[in-house]
């Protein structure tokens, strides 16, 4: 049986999901509708995939919600603290760092804001990348598109290595509604999860051949890492590595990049639209959470944290109260909030 450690990356804000979202009370920490959080979701699944304990790379303001959550689920982990985020690449090359001081085990790099409906097929998707992985390949999943999706980055497949496991021919941002519906139409497409596997090692190593300085920034800072309490701190030198992504820094120029296709219902909430879609609907089609009255009104995604929303003859809106702010949005449009935060940080609404 091979040895997978779960890496949970827990730095992200989520700020398309303002007002709840917050950078010091982000969407992964937020109690959803069955009582859970996104976060002790990923731990669930950890705790179903992995042989190890979680590493979890996280940042100073997050990090008695994940010690709580980790208690609340009766698990322990090691959680290593950036100083400041500098993305997915340098990130995980921390968490490769640590595993390596146990033994080169199968890497499973999950984001803590993700859901899955039905994560069984989820973990039969990992399964079946275990041989490619052992074999030194960069498995990324690939979710097969159900719509023309703008918000999310697409991985086109390539040559086939075996099964249902091919290599990625390309790496695409997300593209405009044309383009990504042309996609669909063609075929070969899947969107990006965001979710990665592989070895320890054979990252670093490609990590070191195609972005030497992120690779020696994050050695220097893990060389130089101290224990506080439950934490794991770095070295100063971290805030001087350069920020990209893992796709930037490495899965675009490797021969090493795999893909293969996953479902279980994956959602990466990123948006108010994504909630409504895995949230459970009333007889209008709506989505009321708290306290919530409709009137004549379809579609909706209404969400109160304490005042009375009272909606009459409104169809396809996201409203979402909390104490100091409400967003009144298009469900179409969700994905812009994102856009417009700045000028919610004028109104003076907790640091956005």
């Amino acid at each position: 049986m091979s040895e997978i450690q779960p890496v949970i990356l827990s730095g992200g804000a989520g700020t398309r999901l303002w007002p709840l979202s917050r950078t010091k009370y982000p969407k992964q920490f937020v109690k959803l509708s069955n009582g859970k959080t996104l976060f002790s979701e990923t731990l669930e699944r950890s705790a179903a995939i992995g042989t190890n304990d979680p590493i979890i790379i996280s940042n100073e303001k997050y990090r008695f919600y994940i010690q709580e959550s980790l208690i609340e689920e009766k698990q322990k982990g090691d959680i290593i603290l950036e100083p400041i985020g500098r993305n997915t690449a340098p990130a995980i090359a921390l968490a490769a760092f640590a595993t390596l001081e146990k033994s080169d085990a199968l890497m499973l790099v999950m984001p803590s804001d993700h859901r899955f409906l039905y994560p069984e097929d989820f973990y039969a998707s990992v399964s079946k990348a275990v041989s490619a992985a052992e074999k030194g390949y960069l498995v990324t999943f690939g979710v097969n598109p159900t719509s023309p999706k703008t918000g999310y980055g697409y991985i086109r497949r390539g040559d086939v290595l075996s099964d249902d496991i091919c290599k990625v021919s390309r790496f695409l941002e997300k593209p405009e509604k044309a383009k990504a519906e042309a996609m669909l139409k063609a075929g070969g497409h899947y969107w990006n999860s965001g979710i990665f596997f592989f070895k320890a090692s054979v990252y670093l190593k490609e990590l070191e051949k195609y972005a030497p300085t992120i690779y020696r920034g994050v050695a220097s800072a893990w060389n130089k890492r101290f224990r506080d309490l439950s934490f794991i701190r770095l070295g100063e030198s971290f805030s001087l590595c350069p920020s990209d992504s893992i796709d930037y820094a490495v899965l675009e120029h490797t021969d090493k990049a795999a893909v293969v296709p996953m479902d279980g219902g994956w959602n990466d909430m990123g948006s108010w639209e994504a909630f409504y879609e895995v949230s459970k609907k009333d007889s209008s089609d709506n989505v009321c959470v708290g306290s919530v009255m409709t009137e004549n009104t379809g579609n909706c995604y209404l969400r109160s944290s304490g005042r009375l929303i009272a909606a009459v003859g409104v169809s396809n809106l996201a409203v979402v109260e909390t104490k100091d702010a409400v967003l009144v949005a298009d469900r179409s449009r969700s994905q812009d909030v994102k856009k417009n935060r700045r000028s919610a940080q004028a109104g003076k609404t907790d640091g956005v």
